[in-house]
């Protein structure tokens, strides 16, 4: 009997644990609901002139056409794979060259200026030197990404390197742990949470900028399409691929999110060992 009561205090419970996760998933997406109705009776109501601001359920119906037709997965493969052969290179060069300012002081002193007057630069406003020096093709576009995430990951990893706690590597050293093991067991980990973060800031980035560099000389991709449309008139699909848009930096950011909090549970662990 007491069995019994337990498995159905359990069910009780699961439920409960449900109900409640349901709750907190529809409350958080409460403000997107009530903009996108909002959205729709705007435009129903002719408040302000479609052809500028056509209704929500129309741009859906101009997605699932564009889906159905096949250009959307066209127009989106090209972009991801710009996207990421550029975010790969970028990460490629930054990290390790992050790691190397981080830990070689004289390095830093000497390279810094360097760094601070080109990463101020915008990205967009040297798309046109890289057409010049790469041709209009899929090499500048992919250099410019490259520009772009590099900055934000190169920083992080610099920051990271440099907070790593000074006792640690004293206790380390203290022992006679060889450089190349300290670098490994000691910097490395304790720089990858602010490594990660710069990732997490350039992923989105790096989609934001290439999709500019798209509506310059390109005859495929998000960027394109959007371009295409606008001029054209083609104004619900426009708002489709901007719906696209909105959706891609949000699962890219959203699922890094999920693996830095899996990839990094063991400092939750630590901080709960300490308190």
């Amino acid at each position: 009997m007491d069995n019994i009561y337990i498995v159905r205090n359990k069910k009780k419970n699961f439920l409960s644990e449900q109900i409640k996760s349901l709750y907190r998933v529809l409350y958080r997406l409460l403000a997107v609901f009530l903009f996108l109705l909002l959205w729709e009776v705007i435009s129903r109501l002719k408040l302000v002139n479609a052809i500028f601001l056509p209704p929500f359920t129309k741009v859906l119906e101009a997605l699932y056409k564009l889906a159905l037709s096949g250009e959307l997965v066209k127009h989106l493969s090209v972009s991801l794979w710009r996207s990421l052969m550029g975010f790969t290179l970028g990460l490629g060069f930054a990290i390790p060259f992050g790691l190397a300012i981080g830990w070689f002081r004289k390095f830093e002193r000497f390279i810094d200026p360097l760094i601070q007057l080109f990463r101020n630069l915008p990205v967009l406003a040297l798309l046109p030197v890289f057409v010049m020096i790469f041709g209009i093709g899929e090499i500048s576009k992919i250099a410019v990404i490259f520009w772009g995430v590099l900055w934000s990951v190169l920083l992080n990893t610099i920051a990271g390197v440099k907070s790593v706690e000074p006792q640690l590597i004293k206790a380390a050293r203290s022992m006679g742990t060889p450089g190349v093991v300290l670098f490994i067991r000691v910097i490395l980990p304790g720089a990858l949470p602010s490594i990660f973060t710069g990732i997490r800031i350039s992923a989105t980035t790096s989609i934001l900028i290439l999709i500019a560099a798209e509506m310059i000389g390109a005859s495929r991709g998000l960027g394109y399409a959007l371009y295409f449309y606008q001029a054209n008139f083609k104004t619900p699909e426009m708002y489709s691929i901007i719906v696209i848009m909105a959706l891609l930096g949000l699962s890219i950011n959203y699922l890094l999110i999920n693996i830095e909090a899996t990839a990094f549970r063991w400092k939750e662990k630590i901080g709960s060992e300490g308190k």
